[in-house]
């Protein structure tokens, strides 16, 4: 049997987490996590629930060391805990807000005592043993479950560490502002920093002034960990910020333009993640200097037919991707969308992230989307939606604009405008919030033709 540390940290005072109320210690990280595995209920299946990125450590550490598999879906909705609740009977939830209500048994986050545990040894885990159950976020269907051992996982932060030269020890500071119950988010704020001896934030900041002072409450080097809309929202608000040695984008593609600004804005490094819930982090790319993406050492991708498998030791059990991908060399591809992205309409082709990136890019355009309707008619060649935040524009000067960049069989109809897109806590779109949007546009629009 391989073991391997649940925490890379050198020394008893070595730094695991930034809290409001100051720095966590690996021996007090430590000492909570014993006293939480003493009071789990007995399922063997945790919903993690918890917010705060230090608590939700806790509460994912203490079920690693109680043998327990964490499951993690991207969202907490009525009917997504039904279906948790139906694909894992026994569990029960762990969550650190008062008025949490789901239909699970809960654990409510417990205070810890203060006092000092003698037994502070880091655990050793079991690379065979699965700690987590993840579920695909939906934006292109049912979410399915994934499960992840801690042998993959570990290997996959330490290469993802490795490639952004992160040492040992560097007292680096995570500030994340996707969730951790999201892959990219649960290996690049929480695992990454318990597998390089750095520590994470507890923040979860959403709005550009809360990042801005999450980042300033942690100490330099700092990496923020963050999405395309949440980079687009910081840079456009203009809000003072403390200095970022590293900024990580993922979850959706990243226009070079942004990437630019970023850098140029913030005097640092972008790096893009390119991975997936069923894959994991599996390779990166400079944005602002190559178009192709570089595999992780120990990632590999394979062609089978017009599909890509990834495998390797960083992908157990291998598994087909979901993305068109052009292999250049063993070590370098060039992504070119989804393959549920992938529309044909009156014989030609475009793929809805190529258009989304060309809607994103027009001036004006603070976040938009395109949305391709299930097909009901199929004597009818069914049209492309698209619903747009752009306060300044109206819809004759986007067609026009869309018009000079796109053939105008993809020129959407309708085209929706609103205050703001139905994203995720991870900035992405599930098709499900698309379809209700426009549903509820289409019911509007109906009752007011009828009166």
């Amino acid at each position: 049997m391989t073991t391997l540390p649940l925490l890379s940290h050198p020394s008893p005072d070595s730094i695991v987490a930034w809290r409001p109320e100051g720095a966590v210690t690996r021996d007090q990280f430590l000492a909570e996590v014993r006293q939480l595995v003493a009071q789990l209920p007995a399922g063997a299946h945790l919903l993690n629930l918890c917010s705060d990125r230090y608590r939700f450590s806790v509460g994912l550490a203490a079920a690693i060391v109680a043998g327990k598999t964490c499951l993690l879906p991207s969202s907490h909705a009525p009917d997504v805990i039904r279906q948790i609740r139906n694909f894992a009977p026994d569990a029960f939830g762990l969550s650190d807000r008062d008025d949490c209500s789901v239909e699970l048994p809960l654990l409510h986050y417990p205070q810890f005592k203060t006092t000092a545990d003698n037994d502070q040894t880091v655990p050793q885990i079991d690379s065979r043993q699965r700690i987590a159950i993840l579920f695909t976020s939906g934006s292109t269907g049912i979410p399915q479950p994934h499960a992840k051992y801690w042998g993959g996982l570990f290997a996959s932060v330490k290469a993802e560490a490795a490639r952004l030269g992160l040492s040992t020890g560097a007292s680096t500071s995570f500030v994340g502002t996707v969730p951790p119950q999201h892959m990219y988010g649960f290996e690049s704020t929480v695992l990454i920093a318990w597998q390089t001896g750095n520590a994470l934030s507890a923040a979860h900041p959403f709005y550009p002034v809360d990042i801005a002072a999450a980042l300033a409450q942690v100490p330099a080097p700092r990496v923020l960990v963050s999405t395309p809309v949440h980079l687009r929202a910081l840079l456009d608000a203009g809000t003072q910020l403390p200095q970022i040695d590293c900024v990580l984008s993922a979850t959706a593609p990243l226009a070079t333009r942004l990437a630019q600004d970023i850098e140029a804005r913030c005097h640092t490094r972008l790096v893009e993640i390119y991975g997936s819930t069923e894959t994991g982090a599996i390779a990166s790319r400079r944005t602002t200097q190559t178009a192709p993406w570089h595999l992780f050492p120990g990632a590999r991708l394979r062609s089978e037919g017009d599909r890509t498998r990834a495998e390797g030791e960083l992908v157990e059990p291998s598994i087909l991707v979901n993305d068109v991908i052009e292999s250049l060399d063993a070590e370098h591809f060039l992504l070119h969308g989804r393959l549920a992205d992938l529309i044909n309409i009156a014989g030609k082709r475009h793929s809805l992230a190529s258009l989304n990136h060309i809607l994103n890019t027009i001036p004006g355009v603070c976040d938009g989307a395109f949305y391709m309707p299930d097909e009901t008619n199929p004597e009818r060649t069914t049209r492309l939606a698209a619903c747009v935040v752009a306060p300044t524009l109206d819809a004759p000067r986007l067609l026009a604009a869309l018009r000079e960049r796109v053939d105008p069989v993809f020129l959407p109809r309708p085209l929706l405008f609103t205050d703001a897109l139905p994203r995720n806590s991870a900035g992405k779109l599930p098709r499900s919030a698309l379809r209700a949007l426009f549903a509820h546009r289409h019911a509007l629009k109906l009752e007011t033709e009828h009166g």
